[in-house]
């Protein structure tokens, strides 16, 4: 895929992870999917060289402050990360908006942004083509296990408290090494519905490590979910999180 490298801002950011902090690099990018135009906001080390690379898929909100700061941390820890816009400019600051975004996206235009976005990131000369993963929150971590399930050269996905299946024949198409964080208190995602995908993911002799966290509910890592929001289980996720990409795309 041609990178078209459409430049809408470009900058220079340390980001506020702990440890060591190392300056990134950021752009707004235009890629094509299918008949459209999708923009995807790029975050990358500032060192030269080729890069291991993450699709780093929103939550339901859209591409807002919160993902934009997990790219960039990424990018900080030695990976090129882009963050496709899939509402295509549109944002939701309440829970009603963001539920009629995410109910009225097509899932087929989602899923093939998000190929788009992994074919962008194996085009660019700064990226190990053979490394390549992603992440995602909520609803995008439904959808980085639907990548998994639909790019075989997926080399890692993570999955934070989004939606699994248990279809064999869906199992089966999963290649990549799988990482799960998932709340003990979660409706939506049960710990039940967790244990059942492990299984499935076990009895087809796929990889898998999952993690349920008591005390947590849905979207627990996000800071900006005041009352669900659980620093220590968050910090752990993150913690386990480096090291699963650490080992699988370094």
């Amino acid at each position: 895929m041609k990178r078209m490298g459409l430049l809408i801002c470009l900058g220079l950011f340390v980001a506020p992870l702990a440890g060591a902090q190392a300056p990134v690099k950021t752009e707004t990018v235009h890629f094509r999917s299918g008949p459209e135009t999708v923009t995807g906001y790029l975050a990358m080390p500032a060192s030269p060289g080729r890069h291991p690379a993450l699709v780093v898929i929103q939550e339901w909100w859209g591409l807002n402050d919160w993902v934009m700061e997990q790219a960039r941390e990424f990018a900080q820890q030695g990976y090129v990360a882009i963050a496709p816009d899939l509402y295509h400019g549109k944002v939701a600051t309440a829970p009603a908006e963001a539920r009629i975004l995410m109910q009225s996206l097509p899932q087929d235009r989602a899923l093939r942004d998000l190929k788009a976005a992994y074919g962008y990131l194996a085009a660019m000369p700064d990226v190990e083509k053979n490394k390549i993963g992603s992440i995602g929150w909520c609803m995008g971590g439904g959808l980085s296990l639907q990548l998994a399930i639909n790019e075989p050269r997926l080399a890692a996905c993570v999955v934070n408290y989004g939606a699994m299946p248990t279809d064999p024949d869906i199992i089966a198409r999963i290649h990549a090494p799988l990482l799960g964080n998932f709340g003990a208190d979660d409706h939506g995602i049960p710990p039940s519905a967790v244990h059942a995908f492990e299984k499935a993911m076990r009895d087809a002799g796929k990889t898998i490590d999952a993690k349920i966290y008591e005390g947590a509910g849905h979207a627990f890592e996000n800071y900006n979910n005041k009352a669900g929001y659980r620093p220590e289980a968050a910090r752990d996720a993150k913690a386990r999180t480096l090291k699963f990409f650490d080992k699988t795309l370094k």
